[in-house]
């Protein structure tokens, strides 16, 4: 069975709060590690309402330290918000509280618009052009102490914390392929380019002292009910944010409607066809269908499960639908 792991974005439900969120994020990570989800990563976003794990490092402490074997990680830090050292130092003593659990993904979008990205640095400095030198300056930090370095990431340096680079297009795949990292896509809400970032990272990879070969995972959304029809009816929640989101009107995630998509112009409706395709809906058996021809299709090493469901239990059921769907998927010859 192919690696599955989680992205959890913390949705806050309408009618809910981020305390509430954050409390279902440590639940869910929790049943993650009991149905055997190989990690699971949070994602930096800023000034959304809808989103809890804004402060990502420190989410990702709160619950590696209430499970006990799952990896935990960002999926990802958007490291032109942040100085190097610091993301060294964060991630450094993460991996000395939790040793061996610890991934770092970085991603070269801000992760918000451009002024709320303003208010996180305080200067233009950070330049998501400067996103490769950030990245070597990173691996720099948690190296091996050099004879005459005079500053040192304490926590950091010399931590084996493995690094993702994250992207939706062919620039990452190109700067993970240089660099011999491996590689997530985010297909789970643009899929846009994912054939051509595939191919990119796969032919041009150089292995090396972290990874001998390509190593992808693919971001993928799953909406898993007892019927078809619930998990359609899941569904509506996640489309209803990417309308509200796509209409400049960002807020907490909205609870299903039933029939939502049939109410959308001919516009919104293509906007959410083409940014959720990476999707499985449906009852266990449609869902394992889908991810199977997903995985055939893709050649994926690993997928990013991420699930925007309005109802917690329903969350947890989906994510365990999918566990033992997948679990007795039949094996490829």
């Amino acid at each position: 069975m192919i690696p599955l792991s989680i992205l959890d974005l913390a949705p806050v439900p309408e009618g809910s709060d981020v305390s509430q969120a954050l409390a279902n994020t440590i639940d869910l990570a929790r049943h993650a590690e009991r149905l055997g989800y190989d990690r699971y990563w949070l994602a930096e976003h800023h000034n959304m309402p809808g989103i809890a794990s804004a402060a990502t490092s420190v989410v990702i402490g709160a619950v590696a330290a209430a499970t006990r074997t799952i990896r935990v990680g960002a999926g990802g830090v958007m490291l032109p918000n942040h100085a190097p050292y610091v993301i060294a130092e964060q991630f450094g003593t993460l991996a000395a509280l939790h040793p061996g659990r610890i991934d770092l993904g970085l991603g070269r979008a801000p992760g918000s618009d451009m002024a709320t990205s303003r208010a996180l640095r305080r200067t233009l400095q950070g330049d998501v052009d400067a996103f490769p030198q950030d990245v070597q300056e990173l691996m720099h930090w948690f190296g091996p102490a050099q004879d005459d370095q005079r500053i040192a990431a304490h926590p950091g340096q010399g931590q084996d914390v493995p690094i993702w680079i994250l992207g939706s297009s062919t620039y990452g795949a190109q700067l993970a392929a240089h660099l011999g990292l491996p590689y997530a896509f985010a297909s789970h809400f643009a899929p846009g380019d994912l054939s051509r970032a595939l191919e990119v990272y796969r032919r041009t990879f150089r292995p090396s002292e972290r990874l001998a070969k390509p190593h992808v995972m693919l971001g993928f959304n799953v909406f898993a009910a007892e019927t078809d029809e619930e998990a359609r009816v899941l569904f509506t929640s996640v489309q209803q944010a990417f309308v509200n989101l796509r209409s400049g009107r960002p807020g907490k995630l909205p609870p299903p409607v039933p029939g939502y998509a049939e109410g959308l112009t001919p516009g919104e409706r293509a906007m959410i066809d083409q940014a959720l395709a990476c999707s499985a809906v449906g009852s266990p058996e449609t869902v394992r269908r889908q991810v199977q021809a997903f995985v055939d299709a893709t050649g994926a090493d690993e997928l990013m499960i991420t699930s925007q469901i309005w109802d917690p239990a329903a969350r947890v059921r989906s994510l365990e639908l999918l566990a033992g769907a997948m679990a007795d998927a039949p094996v490829a010859a």
